[in-house]
């Protein structure tokens, strides 16, 4: 049985706070493109010592998630703490993509109002900006050439812990690498890079050749430098001496960008790491199974900072995981969704996860999933250096080229068994066995889009939205000053009117 709200924060009060100045500072510690290619989780060619500290030093969570799978949306899922269909953000920002409210509560305003003082080093890469009105900000720039070194972002992070002086802080830390272009080696970092044959691409991928392995190389070169520009940043905090009462958190915004990784709603590219430090609340060296999202972030910075989450929030506070509290026996279904993020690459599709199974949903089956060309077909105008070419393709297995056929043209719906399938190659749904698996997944995604109004539980909505994207692949809309999605307008309307919506159930 569900325990009533009022007694969960009632638990949960009892993690918070004595008083205002024990309240805790929020570090919200951000990589570009990581999913748990790190030493902590057990990858063999990581290294990564700096987050395996902190990993033993706090909490590191197995099975943690972002609800969308590219930069934009993932960020203003964990910035605002809502699905990308509540806050709007279902694509990325510079492509004119949107939150439908500037007014919506989040990290930085929430915060704010409670006397934090808000940082910001690195890019935001929400819409609009001014729904985060971080009192400090710094290295704005993607930064994907790396121009700035990571000694410029310690830099950063200490001149606004210098200026914070003795008020209670948030700060968001965002990195570029590991992002594409996966550079080999910029400020001598790393001092000694992989190379090819150093290493084989994550099995997920289900490709390896020099070229694959050339790429994979450098990602991990890129996860070394970033651990190297995490430790800088950790150690301008101990600096501060008040890192005892520091709640860390370190996300990457999710998967890596190879095949059937970001964009996807696939495991490589919702799966990232999660490692939380809260010394004093939190059990060092815990490894968590439970499944978690970064729709959790939020909940957990409030209740440290003895605020109450708002009834909206979906997500769940960490504090008693953290604790090393046992685990409830609850159902907890874990949700995927992408648009596809640009015209480019269009395509709409949802999954919905327990511990053991995964469901995958596209309701417009059987038409071309834009995103996987863009890791397949080297004749797409947006394919992607990771990907795999047809050379690339030439040998691999049947069960892959089945999968990659797959995700090319994806069917009404798909049922992976993660126990003994972990990387999604052998599609379930047509299977009588796994019946009731699969009725019980369409129930869990169709009552959480009924729960949430989500305006894709209308097909009205899907095909108006697609026909707009693909009416606008040249990509000529981003040089025009006015621009706007129609759905910024129509999608809040449908969500108001969808049924009879309390005042509170009108805002985002």
């Amino acid at each position: 049985m569900k325990t009533p709200a009022i007694a969960v924060f009632g638990i949960l009060l009892s993690f918070a706070p004595g008083t205002a100045a024990d309240r805790p500072n929020v570090l919200l510690i951000v990589s570009e493109d990581n999913g748990p290619e790190l030493g902590c989780y057990g990858d063999p060619y990581a290294r990564t010592p700096n987050l395996d500290r902190l990993a033993a030093e706090g909490v590191r969570f197995e099975n943690a998630f972002v609800p969308y799978s590219v930069c934009s949306p993932s960020r203003a899922c964990f910035l605002t703490g809502l699905h990308p269909h509540r806050n709007g953000q279902i694509g990325l920002a510079t492509h004119k993509f949107a939150m439908y409210r500037e007014d919506t509560p989040s990290f930085v305003t929430l915060l704010k109002a409670k006397g934090y003082r808000t940082g910001l080093v690195g890019k935001l890469h929400v819409n609009p900006p001014s729904a985060f009105p971080f009192d400090f900000t710094a290295i704005p720039s993607a930064n994907f050439q790396r121009k700035q070194s990571p000694v410029d972002y310690a830099a950063a992070a200490a001149r606004f812990f210098e200026q914070s002086g003795n008020a209670p802080w948030f700060l968001s830390v965002n990195f570029p690498d590991a992002h594409l272009p996966f550079l080999r080696q910029v400020h001598a970092l790393p001092a000694e890079p992989l190379a090819a044959d150093d290493v084989k691409p994550m099995p997920w991928i289900g490709v390896d050749t020099p070229r694959l392995r050339e790429q994979v190389a450098n990602y991990y070169n890129c996860l070394e430098r970033l651990d190297h520009a995490v430790g800088l940043l950790l150690d301008e905090l101990q600096k501060t001496g008040r890192a005892d009462n520091t709640l860390v958190f370190y996300i990457g915004d999710h998967g890596a960008q190879f095949p059937r990784g970001k964009g996807t709603v696939y495991e490589a590219g919702l799966r990232v790491p999660l490692i939380v430090r809260w010394p004093g609340q939190s059990q060092a060296g815990q490894v968590r199974q439970e499944l978690v999202s970064t729709l959790d972030l939020l909940p957990t910075a409030l209740v440290a900072a003895g605020i109450r989450p708002a009834g909206n929030l979906p997500g769940q506070a960490l504090q008693p995981l953290l604790a090393g509290v046992p685990a409830q026996d609850s159902q907890r279904y874990i949700y995927g969704f992408t648009t596809g993020s640009f015209p480019g690459n269009c395509f709409v599709q949802h999954s919905v996860r327990d511990e053991r199974f995964k469901l995958l949903s596209s309701p417009r089956p059987g038409t071309d999933n834009l995103i996987s060309r863009s890791y397949l077909d080297e004749s797409h105008p947006y394919f992607v250096v990771s990907g795999a070419t047809a050379a690339d393709q030439a040998a691999i297995a049947p069960h892959v080229r089945d999968a990659f056929d797959r995700w090319s043209r994806p069917p009404r719906y798909e049922l992976y068994d993660l126990k003994s399938d972990p990387h999604e190659w052998h599609n379930l749904a047509d299977d009588p066995q796994f019946a009731a698996v699969k009725n019980r997944l369409i129930k869990a995604l169709a009552d959480m889009q009924q729960r949430t109004h989500d305006p894709f539980l209308d097909p009205a909505n899907i095909e108006a939205f697609v026909a707009e994207q693909l009416a606008n692949r040249d990509l000529r809309y981003r040089k025009k000053k006015d621009f706007r999605w129609s759905y910024l307008e129509s999608f809040p309307a449908w969500r108001a009117n969808w049924r009879p919506a309390t005042s509170s159930e009108a805002r985002p």
